[in-house]
């Protein structure tokens, strides 16, 4: 992949209208969703089935809505992305060293300076076969567009570790109490019961490639290059596996623990309530199983939730309203923040299955308790100039391991009747 038409500097400059201006057209987009989709009941209840322009042109402004909301994302992430200042501009003198042997290491891949650094700051964190840490700078602007990309990292709790192995113990259940007279004899109680929950680092890669001219560029941000090119590698693979990933060589997502009905519920395992209707919602009240799904969650965990969906599910239960014709689904209030579902902010994550026979599709509850992301310390960078001239490789290294750490604070929704 030749780079040398992707950095910053040589992207086409294309003016998007500002946050204000995407959010009113926003509104308006909903405005006429909810006109359209109100005349396309109407019709159903009159008729026995909405009228075809009706139901085309409320897919055409379905389609709007999603772009605009979208956009208006793109414009709130833009916004709060930090700069990255020059070497010399910001920092300490440390700082600034180390990232100034870094930009020699990447420009030309002399090892004098990082070697010399790494020496002197006695780090055992680098090997011997020409690969360094990147400077705290690159690492921050790395994680803080991977936690603006990934919507399960930015909802879930976060560790950082410098082992492979992250080791959590657990209070499934507290010590056994009693009440007891003043005078009566006291019975020794049960100990608490305690579970151990491991976290394995997984090792995350991606390899951008970049000609020499671009690299002798002075003008070219070499820190900003490698944020902005792992950024998405690294969001989608990160993405899935945190929603689905089978714990092989990636983290294990919450989606492939073990679940059972929430009636049934044990821990180790995530609770799930069913529809009733294979690969659909109820035909009467299909609103209901999202409050109970709602209700089926503990009040502690309820006050910082969230429903996780993709765009697919979401616009299916964007058309559903409450008893006194409401639509549940609200758009953001202002610009920068989250659509709600039943007043709890909606996570729009891709990887998350299309509604089917028996899809988990739906899922609510506190993923900064229920869910783990756990980064080792530090993002690698090996410069190699050989393999695929004329271009230099550089192979961009993380670990990451992730996992449910707390079984009862997420609960999925079953599109099945079992």
């Amino acid at each position: 992949m030749d780079v040398s038409v992707n950095a910053p500097e040589t992207k086409a400059a294309v003016p998007e209208a500002g946050a204000a201006e995407a959010f009113e057209m926003m509104m308006g987009a909903f405005e006429a969703f909810r006109e359209v989709n109100d005349r396309r009941l109407d019709e159903i209840e009159r008729r026995g089935g909405g009228d075809v322009v009706t139901v085309e042109t409320l897919g055409r402004i379905e389609a709007a809505l999603d772009e605009q909301k979208r956009r208006l994302d793109r414009l709130a992430l833009k916004a709060a992305r930090p700069g990255l200042g020059a070497p010399g501009e910001t920092g300490d003198a440390s700082a600034r060293e180390r990232k100034a042997a870094f930009e020699t290491y990447v420009r030309t891949g002399r090892e004098g300076a990082a070697r010399s650094l790494e020496a002197k700051a006695l780090s055992v964190g680098t090997p011997a076969d020409g690969g360094y840490l990147v400077p705290d700078e690159t690492e921050r602007e790395i994680m803080r567009r991977l936690a603006d990309i990934s919507p399960i990292r930015r909802i879930a709790g976060s560790r950082q570790v410098s082992a492979s192995v992250y080791k959590k113990p657990f209070s499934v259940a507290g010590p056994a109490v009693g009440w007891v007279a003043e005078t009566a004899s006291r019975t020794q109680t049960a100990t608490p019961t305690l579970a151990e929950l491991a976290f394995p680092t997984m090792e995350l890669f991606a390899m951008p490639a970049a000609t020499g001219q671009l690299l002798d560029d002075a003008a070219v941000d070499v820190d900003r290059w490698i944020a902005e090119e792992v950024e998405t590698a690294f969001a989608e693979q990160e993405g899935a596996a945190f929603v689905s990933g089978n714990g092989t060589n990636k983290p294990t997502g919450f989606l492939a623990v073990d679940t059972v009905a929430d009636g049934s519920w044990e821990w180790g395992k995530l609770g799930y309530l069913v529809t009733g209707v294979s690969g659909g919602l109820a035909a009467s009240n299909p609103s209901d199983i999202l409050v109970d799904l709602v209700y089926a969650v503990k009040a502690g965990y309820r006050q910082n939730a969230h429903f996780v969906m993709n765009r697919k599910t979401q616009a299916a239960i964007r058309k559903l309203k409450d008893a006194d014709g409401h639509y549940l689904w609200q758009p953001p209030a202002s610009a920068g923040a989250e659509a709600t579902l039943m007043n709890f902010p909606v996570a729009e994550a891709e990887d998350m299955p299309n509604i089917a026979a028996n899809s988990l599709s739906v899922a609510f509850g506190d993923f900064k308790r229920g869910y783990l992301v756990v980064d080792r310390m530090g993002v690698r960078v090996l410069r190699d100039p050989y393999s695929a001239k004329p271009y230099v490789l550089f192979y961009t290294t993380k670990r990451v391991g992730g996992g449910v750490q707390d079984f009862a604070a997420i609960k999925l929704l079953k599109f099945g009747t079992t």
